[in-house]
Order: C-alpha cells, then sequence, then structure tokens
C-alpha cells in the first residue's frame, strides 16, 4: 500500500532502489521498462524511485456461467458496464423455491473502501488533487459511485452486504451470480473447489476505464552494514525478475510486475486455457494507485466506517459522508505541514 511507503520514506530509514540501480551494472533501463508502469510510478515519491512493488493484485469479476445460461444470459458475455452490471443483476436475483422470499441474487458487496475507489475514478472522478493536499472525491462522481452501490443494495434489491470473505463462500455457493474482489481470491476458491463454470472479467466500467491496484510493496531500510543492504538488493532483483514473479502469480493470481511474464510457460498455457483472464491483466495498463500519502491509510478506514456504513444503512446523505471525510483528511494534512514547518524553525533556530 503506497500510504506505508510513503509514511516510512519520511523518516529516513530507507534505502531507495535507485540508488542500487544506478550502481547496478547488471540492471538497466531494459529492466525498469519491462516493469508495468504503474508499478513504477507508485513506488515513486519526490521524483524517487524508493521500493519495489511485490504482491500486487487487480479487483475483478468473477461470474457463474451456469447461472447465466439458466437465465438466458450469454454465458461468454460477462457485464462490461455499469448499467450492464445492474441489468444483470435483476435478471440473476430470483425466487429458485417460490416461497416468496429471494434465494438467489445478482450480486453481493462489502464495505470496501477500494471499490468506492474504482467507482469513483471510473465514474470520472479523481481521490486527491496532484499534489495530494485537497480531496476530490467528495464531487458529484464520489455521490455517483455511492449511488451505485445503494442502487444496487437498497432499490433494485438485488445484491445485499456480506462481511469479510463470507461474500466469496455465498458465490461458491451459486447464492449470487456475480461477485467482485482481488485477483488473489481466485487462487482460495480453487483450493476450496467451485463446482460451476466460473467465468473471469475485468470490472465493469462506466465513464472511464480506470481501476486501482492494490497490495504491498518492499522495502530496503538503511543499515551500517552496505554488504547487507545489497544483498537485500540482490534477493528483491531475484523474487521480482520475470520468471520468478510469473511464477509467484501463477501460484497466488497475484499480478505479474513485469509485462515479459506473461510469456513464461506457465502464464502463456493459463491464457490459452482461459483466454478471458487476459481481460484481467490487461487492467495494468490502465490502472492507476491510491494517494502516496501516510494520511490516507486512516481515511480509507475512515471511509468504511463512516461513509460506506452510513450511507448504505441510510444514516447520513452521499455528499454530507463524503465532506466529512474530506474535511478529516484535510484537517490532518494541514497538521503535518504546520508541524513540518515548525520542526524547519527549531532547526534554524
Amino acid at each position: 500500500m503506497e500510504a506505508w511507503t510513503s509514511n516510512m520514506a519520511k523518516g529516513d530509514v530507507l534505502k531507495p532502489m535507485e540508488d542500487f540501480i544506478k550502481k547496478d551494472p547488471n540492471f538497466g533501463q531494459e529492466d525498469l521498462d519491462d516493469f508495468y508502469p504503474v508499478f513504477i510510478s507508485s513506488n515513486t515519491i519526490d521524483g524517487k524511485l524508493i521500493s519495489f512493488p511485490f504482491n500486487k493484485s487487480v479487483r475483478v469479476l468473477y461470474y457463474n456461467k451456469d447461472l447465466f445460461f439458466r437465465n438466458q444470459l450469454e454465458p461468454n458475455q460477462p457485464p462490461v458496464t455499469w448499467q450492464d452490471f445492474r441489468k444483470y443483476a435483476r435478471i440473476l436475483t430470483k425466487d429458485r423455491d417460490g416461497d416468496g422470499q429471494k434465494d438467489q441474487y445478482g450480486t453481493t458487496f462489502k464495505i470496501s473502501a477500494w471499490q468506492f475507489e474504482n467507482l469513483l475514478l471510473q465514474a470520472g472522478g479523481e481521490i486527491m488533487n496532484e499534489d495530494n493536499t485537497k480531496a476530490l472525491f467528495n464531487s458529484k462522481y464520489g455521490i455517483e459511485a455511492l449511488n451505485f452501490i445503494t442502487t444496487i443494495l437498497n432499490k433494485d434489491k438485488t445484491g445485499y452486504l456480506t462481511p469479510g470473505y463470507e461474500g466469496q463462500k455465498e458465490f461458491t455457493a451459486s447464492k449470487v451470480a456475480m461477485y467482485e474482489d482481488s485477483s488473489v481470491s481466485l487462487a482460495y476458491m480453487q483450493r476450496t473447489g467451485v463446482d460451476f463454470n466460473m467465468g473471469i472479467a475485468a470490472i465493469p466500467v462506466y465513464r472511464t476505464k480506470r481501476n486501482i491496484i492494490s497490495g504491498t510493496n518492499v522495502v530496503i531500510f538503511k543499515t551500517k552494514d552496505e554488504k547487507k543492504e545489497w544483498a537485500a538488493w540482490e534477493f528483491v532483483k531475484w523474487f521480482t525478475d520475470t520468471a520468478q514473479t510469473a511464477w509467484w502469480s501463477e501460484m497466488t493470481y497475484y499480478m505479474p510486475v513485469r509485462k515479459s511474464a506473461i510469456k513464461e510457460p506457465a502464464l502463456a498455457a493459463r491464457l490459452k486455457d482461459k483466454p478471458e483472464i487476459a481481460s484481467v491483466y490487461d487492467q495494468l495498463n490502465y490502472a492507476t494507485y491510491e494517494p502516496q500519502i501516510s494520511e490516507w491509510f486512516e481515511t480509507r478506514k475512515y471511509m468504511e466506517e463512516q461513509v460506506l456504513e452510513k450511507v448504505i444503512r441510510g444514516i447520513l446523505e452521499p455528499k454530507e459522508a463524503l465532506d466529512n471525510a474530506a474535511e478529516k483528511i484535510e484537517k490532518m494534512i494541514k497538521k503535518r505541514e504546520k508541524e513540518k514547518e515548525e520542526d524547519k524553525i527549531e532547526l534554524r533556530g
């Protein structure tokens, strides 16, 4: 998560990856160009490549092809837009046993800041301004993102809330037809078993084709022993090289961090066997990342507990909830900047 890296970078405890790259004759521009651009930009802070990507994921739409077929939907044509998703969810919500109670739903959601971020960007909005000093998520686009969620849950009633990994269980039990979560969820579902034909697709889009990556990065801490620092760099180089990132992706369904990994035999075979996975990998070409500020980590939690939860439950209107969150993060940013200025004055004194 970029907020964590940013927080550590402020403390002057990290040895930037850039420092090793400049002195390593065996790692050059060709290697850097092989990484998906989003992974380089998201690890670059104040113009310096600080960290490297590790276990990175994107959101994926999983869907039950058998339920699609039974409800006269083309199994190989998943919803591509928000409008498609809403339409499909209506068709797939059923009272299968005729007892007057719905027992099959179109989808399930969980309280997820990550989902909100993706919807916000797809609607045409931004999380923060360019220098991360002002919140922009409390815009008409943020309201549209929240309204999409509440429309599915509260108006159409074609989906319901599930905590934690319960949504994944509901999906594998064929209680819901469509389920959106991390690419890594596929590894867990395959391990527990799925007794239907499962489809995999890029998440539906709205005005713009954008998405947010998730997952952690790797850093090297400064030490008094330069040999240990270089040994750490060699290890980082090894587990982010083409062969290793391809193997990691094959085993876990995290995204490969290098473009060349797609051509490795294991991933090439997977794409041949399940060509729809190509649309998932393709999301890396139009992906972006969360704000590179430490305050975003706390705001993310606030988003889930005080914005999404309260809007979905009907306690707050979208605009009020988003404005509260914007005010909170901007106050934290101003506090941090004020403390920075005070530290400068103290040093000069």
